[in-house]
């Protein structure tokens, strides 16, 4: 059976996402566009086979429907309203909410048994509902999460240290929002602690930073797309190939009933383990704010 993987949302993160396909080694066989204007993603399909005497990977990409869900590996949600300048991601939950319970409804009437991975702000309220609208395996559903805001932290760290970043050993968790902040008390270069390499001032200045990255870009070029579309890849190719790579996704925390980022194993079968690192005091605190916050916004979507 071919690796069929549905992206619903045809706009600037998903095509970041698809033409990121196209530049990697993936497992993706077939790619299929589904959007509310057919026409438009006519010509992003035929844009994108055009790449293909380049690309370093064989796929099939078309225009489909939802019907193409059912042998689907991965649905990918890109779908749903923009964070516009002065916006956070959590004033979109309302407009979100409605698109998402349409989009699912219709994934899984088709039969759909494949992994759910979400996009769509704000992310943690949006993979939690995918998960109750759905009805699936928890496992199979997975926001993006803070993948993003890591590979900001990397990058960023790097920068001042002048080392590579997929050599530095350090997560964002939470929400993926405003709530979000980095476990320094686990932060590590080549088992070294953080410590050794950053001032207190220097990490709150990279944490803050990190949580504003968004913000100063959208401010800038009005939405950010390709580093979130880079994550996707990295996640689709994690579940295609059953690396079992520990990756800071959104995923459900039974014990609190909310859909987090934290590290976690990703493989065949989507999540296969939540990682709860050892935190200290005031990061213990963080978490639960972040909790709290996400939990509040579901309540205010489900009641």
């Amino acid at each position: 059976m071919k690796n069929r993987v549905v992206l619903i949302g045809c706009g600037n993160v998903g095509m970041s996402y698809a033409y990121a396909l196209l530049n990697q080694h993936t497992y993706v066989d077939e790619l299929v566009l589904i959007d509310v204007n057919r026409e438009r993603i006519e010509g992003e399909a035929m844009d994108l086979n055009h790449c293909l005497a380049y690309s370093p990977s064989r796929v099939l990409i078309r225009v489909g429907d939802y019907k193409d869900c059912k042998d689907a590996k991965i649905v990918v949600i890109a779908a749903g309203a923009n964070q516009n300048p002065g916006e956070t991601r959590m004033d979109l939950i309302h407009k979100n909410s409605k698109i998402f319970k349409s989009i699912v409804g219709e994934v899984m009437k088709n039969g759909f048994d494949g992994c759910f991975l979400v996009a769509t702000n704000p992310l943690d309220v949006m993979t939690y509902l995918t998960l109750k609208y759905s009805g699936l395996n928890p496992k199979k559903v997975i926001g993006s999460g803070t993948t993003l805001d890591t590979a900001r932290l990397k990058y960023l760290i790097s920068e001042k240290v002048h080392i590579c970043p997929k050599d530095i050993g350090a997560y964002v968790i939470g929400e993926h929002g405003d709530s979000e902040f980095v476990a320094w008390s686990n932060a590590s270069i080549a088992s070294t602690s953080i410590d050794e390499f950053l001032s207190d001032e220097k990490k709150k200045e990279l944490e803050n930073n990190v949580r504003n990255s968004a913000y100063e870009i959208i401010n800038r070029k009005g939405a950010t797309y390709y580093g979130i579309g880079m994550c996707l890849v990295r996640i689709t190719s994690a579940i295609l190939e059953d690396k079992n790579i520990i990756l800071p996704v959104s995923s459900y925390d039974s014990k609190n009933d909310v859909c987090i980022s934290t590290p976690a194993i990703v493989g065949m079968n989507g999540v296969d383990e939540k990682i709860f690192m050892p935190l200290n005091e005031n990061e213990t605190q963080m978490l639960k704010n972040s909790i709290n916050i996400i939990k509040e916004a579901i309540k205010c979507v489900l009641d």
